[in-house]
């Protein structure tokens, strides 16, 4: 099931809960929210990024299988190749 985001349209008259956005997980086929299920303030959804479901050391091997590879850094200005 997906996650939204929502927030407080009028950040003044609304909880903590909406004021600073909370997360749903909702089914695709529900409504969405507009009110703020603890203090019943107006809410709108927020487009967030997706999640592509890849960690970073899982995309960082794909790299690395590919012949790609990286560098950190060492001290300023210079960089050491990674494997």
């Amino acid at each position: 099931m997906p996650t939204y985001q929502y927030e407080a349209r009028d950040r003044r008259k609304s909880c903590a809960k909406c004021r600073d956005g909370f997360e749903i997980m909702q089914s695709i086929n529900d409504d969405r929210l507009t009110v703020c299920p603890d203090c019943g303030s107006p809410i709108f959804r927020v487009i967030g990024a997706p999640a592509l479901g890849h960690s970073k050391t899982d995309l960082n091997y794909r790299a690395k299988r590919a012949g790609f590879h990286s560098y950190r850094k060492v001290q300023k200005g210079e960089y050491e190749k990674q494997y």
